[in-house]
């Protein structure tokens, strides 16, 4: 399954509140400034 970068950020920012802390480590690990 091909999943678009864009679309999957976008995913995860809009489901911030149900990530877990390791997640939002991970994301913030990559540079994601809103994680």
């Amino acid at each position: 399954m091909t999943v678009k970068l864009g679309v999957w950020v976008s995913n995860a920012r809009a489901r911030r509140d149900k990530l877990t802390a390791e997640q939002l480590d991970a994301l913030r690990g990559l540079g994601i400034d809103w994680a």
